[in-house]
C-alpha cells in the first residue's frame, strides 16, 4: 500500500499560473489588477504548503484555493484607514480621527489636491508669499488678535511658543496646571524640550497673584497659563484670572502665554452646551500668545493655532522649528474653509459636523434608536437588546466632567455566569468591528453600548441597518476564536 506523504501533497498543489487561470481569479484580475492578484495567489499557495507540512491536513481543491486567494486579495485591497461608525459615546474621539470635516472643507481639500495652489505665492505682486496668509486674516477676525500663525498640532504650537519666547529663561506656571495629556505630552517635559526652565508657582489646588509676583526674578522669561482640559480640580480651589496674569507679566515686560488646549470659536452656552473658553477671551484679557487645536472643538483639520500680538507672533515665526512644524496645503485649505464657515455661516452648529453632533437633541437620537431597535433585537438569541438613556462626552480632553444626554442600543448577554457574559460581550464587540463598515462601541456596566449620537444622517442609518444581517455569522466566527487583547 502506497503512503501519501505531506511532500507528495505539496507537490500536488497547482502551479501559480494554473491557479491564476481559474475563472474566478481571472475576473479578480479585471477588478484588482494582475499584480495584486498574482501576489494573493502566491501567498495562498505558500500558506497551503505550510499547512500541508503539518499533520492532519488534506490537499485543498482548486476551487478552495481560488476562494482562499480571493479572500486574501480582498484583505490586501482593503485600506488600513477605514471609515467606521463611532458609537463609543465620545464625539471627538482621538483614536477615531477626532473632528469630522465640513463639506466645504472637504471640497477645499479636493481642489487643493487636484490643482496647483497659490500657497506661498502672492497673486497681487507676482512674488513669493507667506503660506500663513491663507488663514491669518480669518483668525484675527475671529479672535481679535493682531497676528496669527499655524503649525501641525497644538503640542507643536506650545513647544514652538515656549522655545521662541522663553528658551534659556524661567517659565512660571501654576503647580495645578502641570498638565499631562495623551501620547506622553507633559508640560514639564515640553518646557525642558523647548529650553525653558520650569518654575512652579503656588499650590496644586490654589494659586494666588502674589505667588507669581514673588516668583519673578531676573531669570524669568515667560508666564504660562495652561487650561486643565482633560481633568478637573474641585473643592477648595483658586486660580489667577488671565487679565491679572497679563498685568503682572506686562508690568515686568514678560510675555504671557495661554494654552487653551481645545479652544472654541463660538459661544457654547448659546448652543446649549457647557461653557468653553474662547481664544478671543484670552486675547481681550491681554495674552500675548494663545494656542489651541484645530481638530477638537473648532471642528476642523489637525492643526495648532497661535494667535496674539504681532511682536510675539513674528518672534515665533522666525524660530527654526516653525518650518519643521508647518502645515501642508491640504490642511491649510481645510482650515481656511472651516474658518470661513465660522465667519460667514448663519448657523455654524448646522454646517460644522462636530457642532452638529454635540448639539443633537436627545429626542432626535431617541427617534433613531426606536427605528433601529426592531432590527437589532432578533439578530442574536444570546443577547437581550434594549434602548436606554446614556451620556455622551465631548472627548479629546474637552470638558472632562460634562456629559450630554443621549440614547444607546444596549446589548446584554443572557448567559448565566459572569465569565461567560464577559466572553460573549467581547465576541460581540469583535463581530461588530468585523462588519464591512466597522462599528465601534464600548463595554460598560456589563453590557455593550452603542451610543447613537454620532449616527446622525439617513445615509449612515441605512448603511448601519444594511449590514446588520451579517452580524450573526460574524458572531459565530468570533466564538470560535480566542479573545484578543483589549486596548483601553
Amino acid at each position: 500500500m502506497t503512503t501519501i506523504t505531506s511532500s507528495d501533497l505539496r507537490r500536488g498543489l497547482p502551479a501559480v499560473d494554473t491557479l491564476l487561470a481559474h475563472p474566478t481569479l481571472q475576473a479578480a484580475c479585471q477588478q484588482y489588477g494582475q499584480r495584486l492578484t498574482l501576489r494573493a495567489v502566491r501567498e495562498t499557495l505558500a500558506q497551503a504548503r505550510t499547512q500541508l507540512a503539518q499533520a492532519n491536513h488534506t490537499a485543498p481543491t482548486g476551487a478552495a484555493l481560488a476562494e482562499a486567494a480571493i479572500a486574501r486579495l480582498s484583505e490586501l485591497a482593503r485600506p488600513s484607514a477605514r471609515a467606521v461608525f463611532n458609537l463609543t459615546g465620545t464625539v471627538i474621539h482621538t483614536n477615531l480621527g477626532r473632528s469630522l470635516l465640513a463639506e466645504a472643507a472637504i471640497e477645499a481639500v479636493v481642489q487643493a489636491a487636484r490643482h496647483p495652489l497659490a500657497l506661498e505665492y502672492d497673486l497681487d505682486n507676482g512674488a513669493r508669499g507667506d503660506r500663513d496668509r491663507l488663514v491669518e486674516k480669518l483668525l484675527c477676525e475671529l479672535t481679535g488678535a493682531e497676528a496669527a500663525t499655524v503649525v501641525n498640532n497644538n503640542a507643536g504650537a506650545v513647544l514652538l511658543a515656549l522655545g521662541a519666547l522663553g528658551a534659556g529663561r524661567e517659565a512660571l506656571i501654576s503647580r495645578g496646571e502641570l498638565i499631562e495629556i495623551g501620547g506622553a505630552f507633559r508640560m514639564p517635559d515640553i518646557m525642558q524640550a523647548a529650553g525653558c526652565e520650569l518654575r512652579e508657582v503656588g499650590a496644586t489646588n490654589r494659586t494666588h497673584a502674589h505667588d507669581f509676583e514673588n516668583a519673578i526674578s531676573e531669570r524669568t522669561g515667560l508666564i504660562v497659563k495652561a487650561y486643565t482640559s482633560n481633568y478637573a480640580i474641585t473643592g477648595f480651589t483658586g486660580s489667577v484670572p488671565e487679565a491679572q496674569l497679563a498685568r503682572i507679566a506686562h508690568t515686568h515686560d514678560i510675555p504671557f502665554l495661554v494654552d487653551l488646549g481645545s479652544g472654541a470659536l463660538t459661544d457654547f452656552v448659546a448652543l446649549g452646551l457647557p461653557y468653553e473658553a474662547q481664544p478671543s477671551d484670552a486675547i481681550a484679557a491681554g495674552a500675548d500668545v494663545v494656542t489651541f487645536s484645530g481638530d477638537k472643538l473648532l471642528g476642523g483639520p489637525q492643526a495648532g493655532i497661535l494667535v496674539g500680538r504681532r511682536k510675539a507672533i513674528d518672534t515665533i515665526k522666525r524660530h527654526p522649528l516653525k518650518r519643521a512644524l508647518r502645515l501642508d496645503k491640504l490642511t491649510l485649505a481645510a482650515l481656511e474653509a472651516t474658518l470661513r464657515l465660522y465667519r460667514d455661516s448663519d448657523a455654524p452648529q448646522r454646517d460644522i459636523p462636530t457642532l452638529a453632533l454635540l448639539t443633537r437633541s436627545e429626542t432626535e437620537i431617541l427617534a433613531t434608536g426606536e427605528r433601529l431597535l426592531p432590527h437589532a433585537q432578533p439578530l442574536l438569541t444570546d443577547f437581550e437588546v434594549t434602548l436606554a438613556p446614556c451620556a455622551s462626552q465631548l472627548g479629546s480632553g474637552s470638558l472632562p466632567v460634562d456629559r450630554l444626554p443621549s440614547q444607546a442600543l444596549v446589548w446584554r448577554s443572557r448567559a448565566t455566569t459572569r465569565r461567560q457574559r464577559e466572553r460573549e460581550l467581547r465576541q460581540l464587540e469583535r463581530a461588530l468591528r468585523r462588519l464591512p463598515h466597522p462599528v465601534i462601541g464600548r463595554i460598560n456596566d456589563a453590557a455593550l453600548q452603542l451610543d447613537l449620537r454620532c449616527l446622525a444622517t439617513p445615509d449612515e442609518e441605512a448603511l448601519f441597518l444594511g449590514q446588520l444581517a451579517q452580524l450573526p455569522n460574524l458572531y459565530r466566527t468570533a466564538t470560535q476564536q480566542p479573545n484578543a487583547p483589549q486596548s483601553e
